[in-house]
């Protein structure tokens, strides 16, 4: 079931950086807008883990600034709003909130202290286990060593000796996983730091206008960008293919992408190599080599809205 987002969604503004906390603003963002930014929170446990990353969704400037303009988000001071929400707050709903937490943090602490135990038990089971089975082969040899020996012989076999100090201890695994008992209750009745994805509640979800900030200031190739958008690509920051941008029919997790796209002015100068190994890189990774840019318009046209033009390049004989 998806969950409709209240509009405008507030992107947070963070050092510099523009976040979405919310999921279902960004499954809402990504079915309704095609807007895919990227997943850049980690698992407190798997610090070093990045495939399969988590919330918040970051954004790059260019969709922030998209969806502004579109009416469907708003640009928020994050650490203003923090600073005034918990100000606003009142003390008992303060400590509430704070007891909450403590709560969510205590069962967490107690789940991962069972689990623990859990495994500690599994552990102890298998050691005991593997000694039962060493004395009964052991015993089991010494069972056909007792046929041929007379009993006062047996006593005083050294053998007998090996078999008694290999016999498994008296204690059971029970036993030995409750003498640490008391320190592991002590230690579960420790309150794990719990940090929620989202401020909203206590936070009031719709943030006050003194906290709302201007449109996001963007390169030089947001034409373009806004308009590839308008035509139903979806748009990915392009790096790690030597581009601004990579643009794909539809949702990345269905399609590969066509094109890697790179911005020039309309009256820039474009250096033939530029567009060799753009052509032959686009080419290799089975992609186009798409560039473009905002055509400039005369004065006394008096059109507001600038037309972009778009050229794809590909080397066929690839």
């Amino acid at each position: 079931m998806n969950l409709e987002p209240s509009l405008p969604i507030p992107i947070s503004y963070i050092a510099g950086n523009y976040f979405v906390f919310s999921i279902d603003a960004v499954t809402y963002l990504r079915r309704e807008h095609h807007i895919c930014g990227v997943l850049m929170g980690t698992l407190p446990q798997c610090p070093q883990q990045n495939v399969f990353l988590g919330l918040p969704l970051e954004l790059m400037p260019e969709e922030a600034r998209l969806l502004v303009e579109k009416g469907v988000a708003c640009i928020v001071d994050e650490i203003k709003a923090q600073k005034h929400g918990m100000k606003a707050l009142m003390a008992e709903d303060r400590k509430k909130y704070l007891h909450e937490l403590e709560s969510q943090g205590l069962q967490a602490m107690r789940l991962q202290h069972s689990r623990k135990e859990q495994q500690k038990e599994m552990a102890l089971k298998k050691i005991e286990d593997k000694k039962l089975a060493k004395a009964k082969k052991m015993a089991e040899k010494q069972a056909t060593a007792e046929t041929q020996v007379s009993a006062e012989e047996t006593q005083a076999d050294p053998m007998i000796d090996l078999f008694a100090d290999s016999q498994p201890s008296s204690s059971t695994p029970a036993q030995l996983a409750s003498r640490p008992a008391s320190i592991a209750s002590s230690s579960a009745n420790v309150t794990m730091g719990v940090t929620p994805a989202t401020a909203h509640p206590p936070l009031p979800l719709k943030p006050a206008d003194d906290q709302l900030l201007p449109l996001p200031e963007v390169p030089s190739s947001y034409p373009l960008f806004s308009h590839l958008h308008a035509e139903g690509y979806f748009l990915s920051p392009g790096l790690r293919f030597g581009c601004q941008y990579v643009a794909y029919p539809g949702d990345p997790l269905r399609f590969h992408s066509h094109f890697v796209v790179v911005s020039y002015e309309w009256d820039e100068e474009m250096d033939l190599m530029d567009l060799i190994s753009g052509g032959r890189l686009g080419t290799g990774v089975k992609k186009g080599f798409l560039v473009g840019g905002a055509e400039k318009k005369h004065k006394d046209i008096g059109e507001q809205k600038d037309t972009v033009r778009t050229f794809s390049l590909e080397w066929a004989g690839m």
